[in-house]
């Protein structure tokens, strides 16, 4: 005879199996991801000046860039909020929602 639990064994396998599927980047989750970095990137250039100053500000400080730089280092971050948070990237998805299901349906 068979115990409960050799009998559960392969109900427990295929649920393992399904959260590892559900784990990998789908269609529509990959296409999402490359939307992410290319928006994450459209930021970057936003903030390509302060990104500048600061760098110009490390190399002039050495290892006393954070003491020296906090201000410039503050600006990018206030940047980078402000042009890569969630809701901005959520407004984006929703401006182009035909690119990323154009992006979906080419991947599969």
């Amino acid at each position: 005879m068979s115990t409960p639990d050799e009998t559960n064994a392969p109900d427990i396998k295929a649920q393992i199996k399904d959260d590892g599927r559900d784990a990998r980047l789908s269609f529509r989750r990959f296409a999402e991801h490359k939307m992410k970095r290319e928006f994450k990137e459209v930021a970057i250039k936003k903030c390509e000046e302060h990104l500048k100053n600061f760098g110009q500000c490390a190399q002039e400080n050495g290892l006393l860039v954070v003491f020296k730089c906090r201000e410039l280092n503050r600006k990018i971050n206030e940047c980078m909020v402000e042009h890569n948070s969630p809701e901005k990237f959520e407004a984006y998805l929703k401006d182009h929602e035909d690119e990323l299901e154009k992006r979906t349906l080419k991947s599969k």
